[in-house]
């Protein structure tokens, strides 16, 4: 039992790991955004996917229940994204855990992948 409880603690360690970006150079001070509406995060735009979209979306951005996000930004704007994030759209629901300022944030970095 001992055996099997550690393996799940150290498995979720390394789960929590990996998905929390950790102190590596990428996106640290942002990456540029191409609408010329300043700076988007990508670090803190990938933990506000994974915390709250991943589960439906895939880690990746290719789908599962909910659909590939992989070139989303080709078909809506940020605005369009915020939007469906907050007041949902199809099958998908209202997301309102999420503050308006992840809203935001997530909406640019989505609307970058084409």
């Amino acid at each position: 039992m001992k055996k099997l409880l550690a393996t799940v603690l150290f498995g979720t360690a390394l789960v929590l790991g990996a998905c929390g970006g950790g102190g590596g150079d990428e996106g640290s001070s942002g990456g540029s955004s191409d609408s010329g509406g300043g700076t988007t995060d990508t670090a803190s735009a990938d933990q506000i996917f994974q915390n709250n979209c991943a589960q439906c979306h895939g880690s990746d951005l290719s789908g599962g229940m909910g659909p590939n996000l992989t070139k989303i930004g080709s078909k809506y704007s940020a605005d369009e994204i915020t939007d469906i994030i907050k007041n949902g759209k199809g099958q998908m629901p209202p997301q309102k855990q999420v503050s308006k300022e992840d809203r935001q944030t997530v909406a640019q970095w989505l609307s970058k992948k084409k």
